[in-house]
């Protein structure tokens, strides 16, 4: 059953059977890692959603805030550790 990652990230979802439970994005299969990668990349904008028509520029930003957030509550573990 797919859910919102969370309710500050509706874009991104987490479905046990689609992608193995990775976070994606809008229930397809487009895992936030595969997109982090893309623009990481140097892929712009305009290059990723012409080669994958499903997604919307809004869904690029829902994946960086996403990891964004991520990166901020495992910082938040390691200097409680």
């Amino acid at each position: 059953m797919e859910t919102p990652a969370s309710s500050a990230h509706p874009r991104i979802t987490i479905d046990p059977h689609i992608c193995h439970g990775q976070p994606t994005v809008r229930g397809l299969r487009y895992p936030v890692q595969n997109v982090l990668e893309w623009l990481a990349s140097g892929m712009s904008d305009a290059e990723i959603l012409a080669d994958y028509e499903d997604l919307e520029v809004e869904d690029l930003r829902a994946c960086q805030a996403y990891a964004a957030e991520m990166l901020q509550v495992r910082s938040i573990f390691r200097l409680a550790s």
